[in-house]
């Protein structure tokens, strides 16, 4: 079964990303977590994203499509990254998600793909 793995990330992580002073051991837990899941083979896609600044989100208003700058919720976290894996059920989804170095991942089962 194809799981999706959302990892979100506070303000304060997001900045640790980039700050020479916090950023080894910032990535030495992600570092560790992914080997882990590449190892095990049930790696179908991860990507870490880009801080929810830089991000531009489209909104259908009136039947026209607006961009607004930045990310579109108000919240403490930001989704920081993804990992598509697959695996026997869910439990097992939320086993690696629980392993991963933030405090909140949303786990979800993926649609079968479109053909």
């Amino acid at each position: 079964m194809s799981y999706t793995l959302m990892f979100y990330e506070s303000q304060e992580d997001f900045a640790a990303r980039m700050d020479p002073a916090r950023q080894q051991e910032y990535l030495a837990g992600w570092t560790h977590y992914v080997h882990a899941l590449r190892q095990s083979g049930i790696v179908v896609f991860g990507s870490g994203l880009h801080a929810p600044e830089t991000a531009a989100t489209m909104k259908r208003r009136g039947g026209e499509m607006e961009v607004q700058d930045g990310p579109f919720p108000e919240t403490k976290e930001q989704l920081g990254g993804i990992f598509v894996i697959d695996v026997p059920d869910l439990d097992t989804a939320l086993e690696w998600a629980a392993r991963g170095p933030v405090d909140t991942v949303e786990v979800r089962e993926n649609l079968p793909a479109l053909k």
